[in-house]
């Protein structure tokens, strides 16, 4: 099985332009990211719309691709680059662009629900601890996913689900021992990932502004693949300083 993994990477940010810019000891985001993902895929390509970072790319060594500045989402600009890159790939990874300390360990975990060969789409959550505390769960900037048996997600949600009746909210994590948090790594069958960029925004997706619901409402399967470790993005000048001080 032959995948493409597909970094998007956007200059314009209204919380922190040119981020995969900015340097990180010593090294642009994008070629930290780039770097991690090399460790997992053989074939890695950043997808932007903008020059300067295609020209930051080249300069490192790696491989970019340019597409318009007018998608909606980060899935539209990978099939864009994928369309661009070439056929012959039988899985195409969406890979955060704003993601440095990203683990292989992480990627192959997304890979390896693939070895499936009914798997449509993957993603990859990590398991709630205890010790994260109420504040963790009921943030609802980190979506949480519940799966079924046979490990595929049945909801997404910025709520946190399932409600533990009869228990007050400090004690839902003790109580409950499947709570997974959501990690934006995607994955998709290139045949897959056509077919759900040609579709509309569904109610579920406008309501929670979680993309991967309009697959679900379209009755498309995903797989999840489950690892122990966070992920750390940049979304801030703030962020970015607190990932310097990790590399120290």
């Amino acid at each position: 099985m032959k995948f493409l993994a597909v970094i998007p990477a956007r200059y314009a940010s209204t919380r922190f332009p040119g981020k995969p810019l900015a340097d990180l000891g010593g090294k642009t985001v994008i070629e930290r990211v780039y770097t991690q993902v090399k460790k997992s895929v053989d074939d890695v390509y950043v997808a932007t719309d903008d020059q300067r970072i295609f020209d930051k790319v080249m300069e490192f060594g790696g491989k970019a691709v340019m597409t318009r500045n007018d998608h909606q989402s980060g899935t539209d600009r990978i099939y864009e680059a994928y369309t661009k890159i070439g056929e012959g790939f039988d899985v195409v990874i969406n890979i955060q662009g704003d993601e440095p300390f990203i683990r292989p360990e992480q990627i192959d975990a997304v890979k390896a629900c693939f070895d499936d060969a009914s798997t449509q789409i993957a993603t990859l959550v990590q398991p709630f601890k205890e010790s994260d505390g109420e504040e963790a769960l009921f943030n609802a900037n980190s979506p949480k996913v519940v799966v079924n048996k046979n490990m595929e997600a049945m909801y997404f949600s910025r709520s946190v689900i399932p409600f533990v009746r009869g228990k007050e909210h400090k004690d839902w994590l003790s109580t409950y021992s499947r709570y997974f948090k959501h990690i934006g790594l995607y994955a998709y069958r290139a045949d897959v990932l056509a077919e759900i960029t040609s579709l509309p925004q569904s109610p579920l997706e406008k309501a929670e502004s979680l993309e991967q619901l309009r697959w679900l409402e379209n009755g498309y399967k995903v797989k999840v693949g489950v690892t122990e470790f966070g992920t750390i993005g940049i979304d801030t000048p703030e962020d970015l300083e607190k990932a310097k001080s990790i590399l120290l």
